[in-house]
C-alpha cells in the first residue's frame, strides 16, 4: 500500500480530491461550529432571581398534564406563575387543571373553548399566554415535558443579562427500549448539536419550544408570530430567526435545565411530527438552508466516497490517515458533547452512530417530506 496516491486524470485520483475536499468540509465543521457547544460554559445561579411566567399551549393532554405539572409547579424558585393555555381540549384537561388550581396558587388557566374560528396551532394559545403573563422574562414548555431537576428555573433564569434576553435550552427525549426511540434520540441530538453550535457561531436560526426563554418585551417589539401566523410551525425557528439578534441570545445545557419529553411510540406519528417541523423550512432564507445542508451531504458523500475508494483499490496510507484522525477528531469533539446531552451510550459508539446517521438523514428528511401532517394535535 503505498503511502501517496498516483495523482492523475483518472476516475480515482478525481475520487481521492472529491474525499479530501468533504473530510476538509467536516474538519471545519467539527472545529468551528461544534466545538463551540463543547466549550460553553453556562452562567451559574446566584441568589438573584427575576421572577418567571412559565407558558404552556395544551390541548387533549390530560395524562401529561396529570403526570408533569406537578414537577413544574414544585420548582425550587422564589417567584414564579405557570400559565395553562387549555386550548380547545375534549378530554378531562379542565377538571384536572382545576383540581391542581386548588393545590397550586401560582397556577393560572385560561380556557379556549372550542370555536370554528381558531386556528388549532399552537401560535395562538402561546400569544394569549403571552398577553397574559405576569412578569417580564417568559419560559415556554410543552404539556408532556418533564424538568431534570427542580432546579430547571433557576439554571434557565441565571441566563439571563441586561444584553441577553434570549435563552435556547435543550429538550431530549426519555431513554426507552426499542430501536426508534434510540433514533428519535440520535437525530434530536444531532439537531441540538447544530442549532446550539451555530447559536454560538452567531448565526442562530431555532431553539426547542419545549425549552426556550425570551422576554415579553422581545415578543412585543418582533410583533410575535405575526410574520409567518400562518404556518402550523415556526414558534421555536421562525421566531428565534427574526428575533435573536447577534448579542441578545445565549445558550444553556446544563443537564439540570433540561425539559424531557416522551417520543413518539410509532414510525408513522414521528414521521408526521418531523413533517411539521419542515413546514417552516421552505421559509428559511438560501443561506441557512446551504448551511444546514452542508454536514449531512458531506457525511454522506465522505463515507460513500471512502467505501468506492476500499472497494476500487485505490487504498492508500494518507487516505486511512486522513480517515482516522477525521473520525478520532469527530469521535472526541461529538462524542463529548453527546455525553453534555445526556447521551453517553451514542458517545461511546460514536463511529458506528455516524455512519448511521449519514444513511438516516436523507432518510428521515424524504419520508418526513412526503408526510401529510400539517396540524398541531
Amino acid at each position: 500500500m503505498k503511502l501517496m496516491p498516483q495523482l492523475g486524470y483518472d476516475l480515482g485520483s478525481y475520487i481521492f480530491l472529491f474525499f479530501c475536499a468533504m473530510a476538509f468540509i467536516q474538519i471545519i465543521w467539527v472545529l468551528f461550529i461544534y466545538l463551540r457547544v463543547l466549550l460553553h460554559k453556562d452562567k451559574t445561579p446566584s441568589d438573584a432571581y427575576q421572577p418567571l411566567s412559565i407558558i404552556i399551549a395544551a390541548r387533549n393532554e390530560e395524562d401529561n398534564l396529570f403526570n408533569n405539572l406537578p414537577h413544574i409547579l414544585a420548582q425550587d424558585y422564589p417567584e414564579f406563575e405557570v400559565i395553562i393555555v387549555n386550548h380547545q381540549s375534549k378530554d378531562n384537561s379542565k377538571f384536572i387543571l382545576r383540581a391542581f388550581q386548588e393545590e397550586f396558587e401560582n397556577l393560572r388557566v385560561i380556557e379556549l373553548e372550542p370555536n370554528k374560528h381558531f386556528n388549532i396551532g399552537k401560535k395562538l394559545p402561546l400569544t394569549i399566554g403571552v398577553k397574559g403573563a405576569k412578569y417580564e422574562h417568559l419560559l415556554f414548555t410543552d404539556a408532556d415535558c418533564k424538568p431534570a431537576s427542580n432546579q430547571w428555573l433557576k439554571n434557565i433564569s441565571a441566563q439571563f443579562s441586561e444584553k441577553e434576553n434570549m435563552i435556547l435550552g435543550y429538550g431530549p427525549y426519555h431513554k426507552e427500549k426499542g430501536l426508534l426511540n434510540r433514533i428519535i434520540r440520535l437525530d434530536t441530538s444531532m439537531i441540538a448539536m447544530n442549532y446550539l453550535g451555530f447559536a454560538k457561531a452567531r448565526v442562530p436560526y431555532m431553539g426547542v419550544g419545549r425549552n426556550l426563554a425570551y422576554t415579553k418585551s422581545l415578543f412585543e417589539t418582533n410583533k410575535g408570530f405575526k410574520s409567518h401566523y400562518q404556518l402550523p410551525s415556526g414558534d421555536d425557528d421562525l421566531f428565534v430567526q427574526s428575533a435573536a439578534k447577534k448579542k441578545n441570545y445565549t445558550i444553556c445545557i446544563n443537564k439540570e435545565a433540561f425539559a424531557y419529553s416522551t417520543a413518539e411510540n410509532s414510525w408513522q406519528n414521528w414521521f408526521r411530527q418531523k413533517s411539521r417541523h419542515f413546514t417552516t423550512t421552505a421559509h428559511y432564507g438560501v443561506f441557512k438552508k446551504l448551511m444546514l445542508g452542508i454536514y449531512p451531504t458531506t457525511l454522506l458523500l465522505l463515507y460513500t466516497s471512502f467505501l468506492i475508494l476500499c472497494l476500487s483499490f485505490k487504498l492508500n496510507w494518507l487516505v486511512l490517515i486522513i480517515f482516522g484522525a477525521l473520525i478520532a477528531l469527530k469521535w472526541i469533539i461529538q462524542g463529548a458533547i453527546l455525553s453534555k446531552l445526556d447521551e453517553r451510550s451514542f458517545a461511546w459508539a460514536f463511529p458506528f452512530w455516524d455512519v448511521f446517521y449519514a444513511i438516516l438523514a436523507p432518510v428521515i428528511y424524504y419520508t418526513s417530506e412526503k408526510s401529510n401532517a400539517r396540524t398541531w394535535k
